[in-house]
């Protein structure tokens, strides 16, 4: 029986291997997407398009996180010395800091005498003997707040005119947009890290599982009808230690498979709906993630999935459609999901989802979010389709 455990332990290994070299492949894909290239690739960017003798990038507290953030300098171009490298920026003060406050550009002829800005930052400035300076924010459009601040200078005073303020914008829209690249890919990386264990987990569950339980009541089953032989039934009693050790090697490497972070269980859960739904009924199903998700409570991650099923439910009974999508992500302070087919509804029985023609599943979904604070809505398109939405608020 030692060997069935270490065909138990081999396949599971072989898996694992797998897994690992498809990953590498997509994550060698994904790095031209990477936050860091992109914000590095910005400073130098910077320094070319102002006209200026140094550019860097400072790193902001993600937006949301505290009223009173905090910038790291990270990426620097064309500086002569280590001063500014992870120098910290509070909100407010400095150049930096006064974007972050304003959410606007800032621009002084010469740092260390202006009297528009706070001065703690003066000795690194003059390490890096720098006089003008420029700093934009960054701004990703899903918020007020900078996600990153952009800055020029000179050597010395100077000057930068709204042509360098204007060519420093632009770099910093591009580089907004490949920050949301990036967040995303690494989502859609994590995710499809996650679905793949869990899609390897069943499997191997399926297979070597099976396989396991299946020997284990054969071995049960010979040891009560076997004939009174002590040397017998004790080989088989070994045999059935075997098995038991190979099951919980495989239980171990099962749990291992299925962990995943709390914030990716809801993505996860709702991408395995959609391929359940797209094997069950042969209509393509996908789940477009509208950016990062919050850790949500189990009450609400609940809902959530429960209207997904619902929606995918109505599109599988009533509608003929060609193709659903589900989507997932956070607005107004809360994360909402919908789910959006092509077909036509035959009938009265899911118009409005506070009508009194409205399915009981719709019903049910409506009453659960009220008492969070929710809503849902159920819409028909005048040229075919219908979206199912729920909007849960955040915890306070």
């Amino acid at each position: 029986m030692a060997s069935t455990e270490r065909a138990a332990r081999e396949q599971v290994s072989d898996q694992e291997h797998l897994l690992n070299t498809l990953l590498a492949e997509r994550d060698g894909l994904l790095s031209v997407l990477d936050r860091v290239l992109a914000l590095h690739g910005a400073a130098r960017l910077i320094r070319d398009a102002a006209g200026a003798d140094a550019g860097f990038v400072a790193d902001v507290d993600r937006p949301g996180s505290s009223d009173d953030g905090q910038a790291v300098i990270r990426w620097l171009a064309g500086n002569r010395t280590d001063a500014l490298q992870d120098l910290v920026v509070p909100t407010g003060q400095g150049v930096g800091g006064r974007v972050m406050a304003l959410g606007r550009p800032v621009r002084v002829s010469d740092y260390v005498s202006s009297p528009s800005i706070t001065h703690q930052f003066d000795l690194p400035v003059r390490r890096e003997a720098l006089g003008a300076m420029l700093a934009v924010p960054i701004i990703d459009g899903e918020g007020p707040r900078p996600v990153a601040v952009a800055y020029a200078a000179l050597r010395g005073p100077g000057s930068f005119g709204d042509a360098a303020v204007d060519a420093v914008q632009r770099i910093a829209a591009e580089a907004a947009q490949a920050i949301r690249l990036a967040e995303r890919a690494e989502a859609g990386r994590y995710t499809a890290v996650a679905a793949e264990r869990q899609r390897m987990q069943a499997s191997l569950h399926d297979s070597v599982g099976a396989m396991l339980f299946s020997i284990g009541a054969q071995v049960r089953d010979l040891r009560t009808t076997v004939p009174d032989n002590p040397l017998l039934r004790t080989r088989l009693g070994r045999l059935e230690t075997d098995v038991s050790a190979a099951s919980l090697a495989l239980r171990e490497a099962l749990l291992a498979l299925s962990e995943s972070s709390p914030e990716r269980a809801l993505p996860i859960e709702l991408a395995e709906h959609c391929r359940s739904f797209e094997a069950r009924t042969g209509t393509t199903a996908r789940l477009v993630q509208l950016g990062d998700v919050r850790p949500l409570d189990v009450e609400r991650t609940t809902l959530l999935v429960s209207a997904v099923r619902e929606g995918l439910l109505n599109a599988e009974k009533h509608a003929d459609a060609c193709a659903v999508v589900v989507s997932l992500g956070e607005i107004d302070g809360g994360v909402q999901v919908a789910v959006a087919d092509d077909g036509r509804h035959a009938g009265d029985d899911l118009v409005g989802s506070t009508s009194d023609g409205a399915g009981l599943g719709i019903r049910l979904l409506v009453e659960k979010a009220a008492r969070l604070g929710g809503r849902v809505s159920l819409v028909h398109d005048d040229d075919g389709g219908t979206t199912l939405r729920m909007f849960l608020p955040g915890v306070r």
